[in-house]
């Protein structure tokens, strides 16, 4: 029941169209990336994959059900969303928002919580209240509180933007290989992550898909310099390819 399937997809605002007849089959497990130029639609799809708003036109599917139907504990319980901007109603501390985030699982193990504070280093954290806290600590603590449950699905929407070069890559790499048993989805910022630790990256600009591969096959396609408008130099290490941009050239974005 986990896979996600999204059909013809249609989001308007105004006179802008944020997605465009947009259609992705997610297989689970998997570790997707998302990747694309600010405005290309990504945060828009994983919204809508999340249930969090309706599109205009198409449908999403988890497994044979269409996502509007299921009821909203089983939704909660099946997907867990990670957004890029999050602020409580209540100044809560770090254990009550994770003890929240728990009560969406009602499967769960009994020593997650403890399990998943001691993951994300939140030991100190943990009475700590929501505004008291730095970027990067909000972006652990949020992230705890999504994974306490093990959802089947995930969607994460730049989820190490806030975090320090340690943690950014223990949460990348957490997530991609999370990817081996459940289906996990994420909006990658830094490219070298997202070709690092996923297996199939997503290339969405204005609104569609224009490129849906894996990830070694599609490191060298010119497609990402004329998305991205830069001339990227690829360097191959003893961990990965690297994307270095020699330059910036909004020519390459014509037509």
């Amino acid at each position: 029941m986990t896979d996600l399937i999204a059909s013809d997809l249609v989001v308007k605002r105004g006179a802008a169209t944020l997605l465009d007849t947009l259609s992705l089959s997610l297989a689970s497990p998997g570790a997707v990336a998302l990747i694309g130029p600010n405005g290309a639609g990504k945060s828009t799809l994983l919204r809508i994959l999340a249930g969090i708003e309706a599109p205009d036109a198409g449908t999403v599917r988890v497994g044979d059900r269409n996502l509007g139907s299921l009821p909203n504990a089983v939704r909660a319980a099946t997907i867990g969303y990670l957004p890029q901007h999050f602020d409580p109603h209540w100044d809560l501390t770090v254990a009550d928002l994770v003890r929240l985030g728990a009560e969406r699982g009602a499967q769960r193990r009994s020593d997650s919580i403890e399990a998943t504070r001691e993951t994300f280093e939140l030991v100190s954290l943990w009475p700590r209240r929501w505004s008291t806290l730095s970027g990067g600590e909000r972006a652990r603590a949020l992230l705890a509180m999504v994974l306490v449950v093990d959802p089947p699905i995930l969607l994460a929407d730049e989820p190490a933007a806030a975090l320090d070069i340690r943690h950014r890559l223990d949460v990348i790499r957490t997530l991609g290989q999370r990817g081996g048993e459940r289906l996990s989805v994420v909006v990658v910022h830094d490219l070298d992550l997202a070709f690092r630790f996923f297996d199939r990256v997503v290339v969405i600009d204005r609104g569609r898909i224009v490129a849906d591969a894996p990830a070694q096959e599609l490191i060298a396609d010119p497609l990402l310099d004329r998305v991205f408008a830069v001339r990227f130099e690829r360097l191959r290490t003893a961990d990965g390819w690297l994307l270095r941009p020699t330059t910036g050239d909004p020519s390459l974005r014509s037509g």
